[in-house]
């Protein structure tokens, strides 16, 4: 069993920026993928980003150069920076990882970016 905790969401402006963590309650050198997605109201969940255990990344064509996902292994942590916020990011995001062949999710935090 794994729980993920996301934390960091907000309000920000559009332009800015926000960091979303998401913390495993065991060893995330287990899990593979892990990644973070979205879903806005109305719309279906999207892919974010993931990152695989040996560390090679993946990013929707949206997100692509103004995201970065990464992990710390020590703390048992994944991030996403997220920078340039466009009001159309503004959805509740979700933590996602896989452990043998089990998908764990968060329970989402909310990301609202003003325009």
């Amino acid at each position: 069993q794994v729980q993920l905790v996301e934390s960091g969401g907000g309000l920000v402006q559009a332009g800015g920026s926000l960091r979303l963590s998401c913390a495993a309650s065991r060893s995330i050198s287990s899990m593979n993928p892990m990644g973070w997605y979205r879903q806005a109201p109305g719309k279906q969940r999207e892919l974010v980003a993931e990152i695989t255990s040996d560390g090679r990344t993946n990013y929707a064509d949206s997100m692509k150069g103004r995201f970065t996902i990464s992990t710390d292994n020590a703390k048992n942590t994944m991030a996403l920076q997220m920078n340039s916020l466009k009001p159309e990011d503004t959805a509740v995001y979700y933590c996602t990882a896989s452990r043998r062949g089990i998908s764990y999710w968060g329970q989402g935090t909310q990301v609202t970016v003003s325009s």
